[in-house]
């Protein structure tokens, strides 16, 4: 502010709201990105302001996952105030996502759709949430980003079995036997483990009990191995 430096301060601002953010005051968070997409408007800073449009909607997101898992809800069945607050983050991703198009930025677009899908989860719009995270899942094949393909995975197979699609052969066992497949190739435990969990699930409401025990069992032993209690 002193030198007259608007895109300097614009980015200050941008980042102060993401560290509010993490530390979860989220209303100061928003009131600092909201400044950081201010300037960059008025600066004509296109990828500034995709920037904090974006990271507007990490603030509302953050807080709409912060207040749901304080009132334990499952995915559709939100208070009102939870619901309200992740479709305002919802609306900055589809603002963010349109400028990133513009923009031609395929990796800003492919973290936009994920985000996308994983509040359309949230709110319980699981059809809508498995569009987009097939668009996520596209751009991150199209990147090699195996963390991303792994996410995107894992994501459409919890939806599938909201929409209740568990008695389709290729869904979710698909997205949960790559998300399998990824977290090994990953070397993650911690995924693997998730992924035989959702196998394990998938295969009992399939009434397949023998892959089931044999997924849960798998499930078992890296937990025990993890020392996750």
């Amino acid at each position: 502010r002193t030198i007259g430096d608007r895109i300097g301060e614009a980015k200050a601002s941008g980042n102060l709201g993401n560290t509010l953010k993490i530390l979860g005051r989220f209303d100061e968070a928003v009131v600092c990105c909201q400044r950081h997409l201010d300037i960059s408007q008025e600066q004509g800073d296109k990828v500034g302001e995709a920037r904090a449009l974006y990271n507007i909607g990490n603030v509302y997101h953050a807080k709409g996952k912060h207040l749901s898992w304080n009132m334990a809800q499952d995915p559709g069945s939100l208070p009102q105030e939870v619901k309200e607050t992740l479709q305002k983050a919802s609306e900055y991703y589809e603002r963010n996502l349109s400028l990133v198009k513009e923009l031609g930025d395929r990796a800003a677009q492919g973290r936009a759709y994920g985000n996308l899908g994983n509040t359309q989860y949230l709110l319980g719009n699981f059809s809508e949430a498995i569009a987009f995270h097939k668009e996520r899942l596209a751009i991150a094949k199209e990147f090699g980003d195996k963390a991303a393909e792994r996410r995107a995975y894992s994501n459409l197979g919890n939806a599938h079995i909201f929409l209740g699609r568990f008695d389709i052969s290729s869904f979710p066992h698909v997205p949960c036997r790559k998300t399998l497949q990824l977290s090994r190739q990953l070397k993650d435990q911690a995924v693997e483990a998730q992924a035989c969990y959702s196998l394990g699930n998938t295969c009992t409401l399939l009434q397949d009990y023998e892959k089931a025990i044999e997924y849960h069992l798998k499930h078992l032993v890296i937990a025990q191995e993890l020392g996750d209690r």
